[in-house]
This record gives structure tokens, C-alpha cells and sequence, in this order.
């Protein structure tokens, strides 16, 4: 059997999009044509494929269908670029956590994205999040904190980043007068990225005992955003050294707990056969990355 590309192309722009609309407006079709379509793949493989929910997610055969689609669109791209049928750069989605976005990702990354002619598509989520979403096939490769690669893939270690905890220095006198104690923590509001995130509520119960919610919180869910509501006093957490660096140099931030730091591994996963194109980039940003991070323990 072959699988018709008009019938998972609706498949994959489905998925993409999160509705039927949106896949018809990108395929400049309609909504009833896409579902025809995806239906018709449907009876092809005699499974249902496609969870028809707000947003639109595969079912098991479909997750297992995805993945086969993005990585053989890859090998085609790079085979017609191979032969000189070039159409423009391939788009890569990659799955990435906010912070190492925000801090070491970009300068890493780009010039092998510009070496291989490749565009990128960012999939934001936490770091113990991005490798649900290669096993989904919503991307070819993610940056995560998960060590064990799944059925197929490979996990390379790249480093660690490594948080402190950290507030304003106005912020510190008002709250932690007395020194960063249990009671005052119970009371301080802290920054938290979203109810994903647990790496204050792993601190505060490891060296307080504090269990999450008896303490106020504030969630400031981007990662620039985050670290400007610390800056600005609006409660303490923890910034990855990156981003607090400086400040704690200059004086315009205090660190809380020093001593105390939260290191969090990230590992390259990606799938074991692959484009040439997304190997080499795979290659370089595991040596740039190990290059800036710090070494795994």
C-alpha cells in the first residue's frame, strides 16, 4: 500500500494547525475536504488516526504515522536536494525548553541552522515535557531532561544548567531580613513559570519541608518575563546562572541561598536515522553546547 500524499498531507496540517479549519485554510481546501481526506487515510490503514478534539490530536496509530511522515519528508527534502532539485531550506520543528531558548540555545544553534539551509519551528515546553512531544511526532528532535532515549532514538548529554535562588535587593531586605529561613520562605511570595515547573517547589520542600501551596507564588509564564518579575520585586526564584550572572556581580541582585544551586541535565534526543542535513546539525550543537554548559556529574 501506498499512502496517498494528498491524505496525509490534511493529516499532518490537521495536526499542525489543532483544527480543521486551519488545516483548510493552509491547504487552500476546504474544512469538509480535509476530513474526507483524513477519513480516507482513515479507511487506508482501518484505524482511526485522528482524535477530532479542540486541538486535534493523533491516536496511537496516528502518533506512530506522524513520525513516520516528518521524518520521511525530511529524507525526501534532502534526497531532492541531493539531486539537484533543490525547492528552498527545510523546516526542522524542534522541541526546546523556555530557558535554554532564552539563554544558550540561539547562538549555539544558529550558525549550523544557517550552514545546513535549514529553518526551524520552536515547540516551547518544561524540559521533563519536549520528549512527550518527539514521541507524539510534533517534532524531529528536542532538547530534554530526560536521559533514557526512547525505542528508536538517541539521547546525547549536552551539560547542565545550573539555577541559583535568587531576589531583588529590595526584596531581600523586606523578606529576608533575617536571613532566608523557613518561616519568612513560608510567607515571601515566589516566581513560578507555570504549574509545570517544579524546581522551586522541589527547593523549598528539600530545605525547608514546605509542601506546594503553603507559601504564595506568582506564575509568570515566559522566561525574559520571569526574570524581569524578580528583578522588579515581585517575589524571588530560580534563574539560571546565565541570566543572573551579572546581576549578582554588580550588586542589583542577591542570592538567597548561596551554596545552594538546583543543576539541570539536558540531553539531545533525535532519531537514530535521520537526514544528513539534521545530523550535522545535531552534531554541532551537541559540541557547542558542551562547550557553554556545565559538564555532567
Amino acid at each position: 500500500m501506498q499512502i496517498d500524499p494528498r491524505r496525509s498531507a490534511a493529516f499532518i496540517a490537521a495536526l499542525d494547525t489543532g483544527s480543521l479549519e486551519a488545516a483548510a485554510a493552509q491547504l487552500s481546501i476546504s474544512p469538509s475536504a480535509v476530513s474526507q481526506r483524513i477519513s480516507a487515510l482513515e479507511q487506508d490503514f482501518g484505524t482511526p488516526l485522528l482524535v477530532r478534539s479542540r486541538p486535534c490530536r493523533p491516536t496511537g496509530p496516528g502518533t506512530r504515522l506522524l513520525q513516520f511522515l516528518r521524518r520521511s519528508t525530511l529524507l525526501e527534502s534532502e534526497f531532492l536536494a541531493e539531486m539537484g532539485m533543490d525547492e528552498g531550506p527545510v523546516r526542522v520543528a524542534l522541541a526546546v525548553n523556555n530557558d535554554t531558548l532564552a539563554t544558550w540555545l540561539l547562538p549555539v544553534l544558529a550558525p549550523a541552522l544557517a550552514s545546513e539551509e535549514l529553518l526551524v519551528e520552536f515547540v516551547l515546553d518544561n524540559q521533563g515535557h519536549t520528549f512527550a512531544l518527539l514521541e507524539q511526532g510534533r517534532v524531529v528532535a528536542c532538547v530534554s531532561g530526560e536521559a533514557a532515549p526512547m525505542h528508536g532514538c538517541t539521547a546525547s548529554p549536552l551539560g547542565q544548567m545550573r539555577y541559583r535562588m535568587v531576589a531583588s535587593c529590595g526584596f531581600a531586605r523586606q523578606w529576608f531580613a533575617d536571613g532566608f529561613q523557613r518561616e519568612s520562605a513560608r510567607r515571601a511570595p515566589v516566581i513560578v513559570f507555570d504549574r509545570k515547573d517544579s524546581l522551586q517547589s522541589a527547593f523549598l520542600l528539600k530545605h525547608f519541608g514546605l509542601p506546594e501551596g503553603s507559601y504564595p507564588f506568582h506564575y509568570v509564564p515566559a522566561s525574559d518575563p520571569f526574570a524581569r518579575a524578580i528583578r522588579q520585586g515581585m517575589g524571588y526564584g530560580l534563574l539560571p546562572l546565565e541570566q543572573c550572572e551579572a546581576m549578582l556581580r554588580d550588586g542589583s541582585m542577591v542570592d538567597l541561598a548561596p551554596g545552594l544551586h538546583v543543576n539541570v541535565p539536558l540531553y539531545w534526543h533525535a532519531w537514530r536515522i535521520q537526514p544528513p542535513r539534521l545530523e550535522r546539525m545535531g552534531a554541532a550543537l551537541i559540541r557547542a553546547a558542551r562547550e557553554v554548559l556545565l559538564p555532567m556529574t
